[in-house]
C-alpha cells in the first residue's frame, strides 16, 4: 500500500515489475529473443531487482562474484550460458545459478528473503529457519566448503541484528513524540491513508496498540513515504532502504556495500536524523506552549496535490464510516504481512 497508493505516473517503476514477473515467461526470456541463454545472463534480473528498497543487482554486481562474472562473462570457457543450469560449471555465481539453481523457476526456495530473514527483530537461528538456511549453504557449497558458507551467514546473521537495533531505537524516538502528542503532524490531521483510516503510520499490524496511535485493538496503518512528518520518512526509510541495503550486501557477499554508500553508515546517519527532529519538535512545542501560541497543521497535509485521488479519501466520502477493512473483510494478504505461514503459525 505505501508505494502503489499512489497516481500512477508515480508507481511506473512498481507497477511495470510487479504486473509482470509472475505472469509472462517473456518478464525473463523476452518476448523477442526467446532464448534461455539470454534467460541465463545476470543482467536479465536487473530490469526489476535493483533499487533503494530491493538492492539486488547492485549488491550482487559490486560484490566479488559480480566482478568475477562482469569481468569474465564473455568468455565460453568461463561462463558457458549454452548448457542446462543443472549442468553449469561457471567460475562464479550468476543470479540465476543460485536462485534457479539447476533450473527450477521458484526464486524463493533458494533464497533467505523472507521478512524475519533480513528485515525484522527475529530469531534467525531459531529452528524454524533451519531448513531454509541449510539450502543456503548447500548453494555455497558448490564451490566453498559448509564452513566457509556457514561463517559467512552467520556474518549476515550479525549485521542484520545490530541494523534491527539501530532501526528499534530509531522508531522508538517517532514512537515516543508521537505517545507524547508532539508528532507534527498527528494522524488526525493527516489525510485519510489508503484504507480511509486516520492511524499513526509507524502503527503496522498490532505491533503498537493503545489510544496513543490511533486506530482500534490490532488496526494496521500505512507504512507512508509520503504525507507524513519527517521522522516517520525517516523511520520508513531506515529500514525500508538502509537495511535493505546492509541485508541484501552481506547476503550477497559485498560487505563495503553493506557498510558504506547507505548501509550500516546510513542507518546511524538517519538515527541521529531521527533523534535531531524529536529534539527540534520538542523544543518547538515548549516555545509554544510559553507563548500561548496554538500550532494548527495547514490544509495541505489533510488534502495535499493529489492524495484526495486515491483511495483513502474515496472511502471516506463514499462510504462514510467505513474503512477497507469493512468493505473487504477477508484481506488475507494484509493478514501475515507477508510472512510465510508457518512463521505465523508459529508465532501463534
Amino acid at each position: 500500500a505505501w508505494s502503489i497508493e499512489r497516481p500512477p505516473g508515480d508507481t511506473a517503476g512498481c507497477t511495470f515489475c510487479h504486473t509482470s514477473s509472475e505472469e509472462r515467461c517473456s518478464t525473463c526470456h523476452q518476448r523477442h529473443q526467446f532464448n534461455p541463454v539470454v534467460a541465463r545472463k545476470s543482467e536479465q534480473c536487473k530490469a526489476c531487482h535493483w533499487g533503494k528498497d530491493h538492492r539486488d543487482w547492485e549488491a550482487y554486481d559490486i560484490s566479488i562474484h559480480g566482478v568475477v562474472y562482469q569481468t569474465n562473462k564473455w568468455d565460453p570457457t568461463q561462463f558457458d550460458l549454452t548448457k542446462k543450469l543443472s549442468d553449469a560449471d561457471y567460475v562464479g555465481p550468476t543470479c540465476q545459478y543460485c536462485h534457479l539453481r539447476g533450473g527450477h523457476h521458484n526464486v524463493q526456495r533458494l533464497s533467505t528473503v523472507y521478512t524475519s530473514m533480513g528485515m525484522s527483530n527475529a530469531d534467525r537461528g531459531a529452528p524454524l529457519w533451519k531448513e531454509k538456511r541449510d539450502t543456503w549453504v548447500s548453494v555455497c557449497d558448490d564451490c566453498h566448503s559448509p564452513r566457509f558458507a556457514r561463517e559467512n551467514l552467520q556474518a549476515m546473521d550479525e549485521a542484520c541484528k545490530d541494523a534491527g537495533l539501530k532501526y528499534t531505537e530509531t522508531f522508538k524516538v517517532a514512537e515516543n513524540l508521537q505517545l507524547d502528542g508532539m508528532g507534527e503532524p498527528m494522524p488526525k490531521d493527516l489525510h485519510p491513508d489508503w484504507a480511509g483510516e486516520h492511524v499513526w503510520s509507524l502503527k503496522i499490524g498490532a505491533y503498537h496498540d493503545g489510544p496513543g496511535y490511533g486506530g482500534a485493538q490490532g488496526q494496521s496503518g500505512e507504512f507512508r513515504m509520503s504525507n507524513c512528518s519527517d521522522i516517520e520518512r525517516i523511520c520508513f526509510e531506515s529500514v525500508g532502504y538502509w537495511m535493505t541495503y546492509i541485508f541484501k550486501g552481506m547476503a550477497h557477499g559485498s560487505w563495503n556495500d553493506a557498510t558504506y554508500c547507505d548501509g550500516s553508515f546510513g542507518m546511524d546517519r538517519w538515527l541521529v536524523k531521527a533523534k535531531v527532529a524529536s529534539e527540534q519538535a520538542r523544543r518547538f512545542t515548549a516555545l509554544e506552549k510559553k507563548a500561548g501560541i496554538n500550532w494548527v497543521p495547514s490544509e495541505f497535509w489533510r488534502k495535499g496535490d493529489w492524495l484526495n485521488e486515491l483511495s483513502g479519501a474515496k472511502i471516506v466520502k463514499e462510504f462514510p464510516g467505513k474503512t477497507i477493512f469493512d468493505l473487504c473483510p477477508e484481506p488475507g494478504w494484509l493478514d501475515t504481512h507477508h510472512a510465510p505461514a508457518e512463521e505465523v503459525e508459529s508465532l501463534e
